[in-house]
C-alpha cells in the first residue's frame, strides 16, 4: 500500500482575496486540461508542480471530460490543497500559497 503525502488545507478566501486572484489571473492561460481520463494521478502532480511554480493556475475541462465542472474543482483542490479562487464556464482558477518562492515573486494576499 502507497503511503499518501499529507496535504495541508488552504484557508478559505474572502471576497477581497477572491477578487484580486480573478483579476491576477485573468490574462493566464489554461495550463491543465483535463479530458475524457478525468483526474489521474499524473494530472495531480502536473498540477502539484505547476501551483508550486507558480500558486495561481487555471485548469480547463475540455468537452470530452465526464466531470462537472464543481466535482472537478472539489476534487483538484482536495487533492492538491489548493484553494479554488473562480469558476467559470468549464475553467477553474486554482491559488496555493508557497512560502518558499521569493518573496518579490510570491502573490500576497490583500
Amino acid at each position: 500500500m502507497s503511503k499518501k503525502p499529507k496535504i495541508k488545507k488552504q484557508r478559505a478566501l474572502n471576497g477581497h482575496q477572491s477578487r484580486y486572484l480573478r483579476g491576477l489571473g485573468h490574462h493566464l492561460s489554461p495550463l491543465v486540461m483535463i479530458g475524457k481520463d478525468g483526474i489521474t494521478e499524473t494530472l495531480l502532480s502536473s498540477t502539484n508542480e505547476i501551483l508550486t511554480a507558480h500558486e495561481l493556475v487555471k485548469v480547463k475541462l475540455m468537452n470530452t471530460c465526464a466531470l462537472d465542472r464543481i466535482e472537478a474543482s472539489q476534487e483538484l483542490s482536495a487533492k492538491t490543497g489548493a484553494t479554488v479562487a473562480q469558476i467559470l464556464g468549464k475553467t477553474i482558477l486554482l491559488f496555493k500559497e508557497n512560502k518558499k518562492r521569493n518573496d518579490d515573486k510570491r502573490i500576497k494576499l490583500p
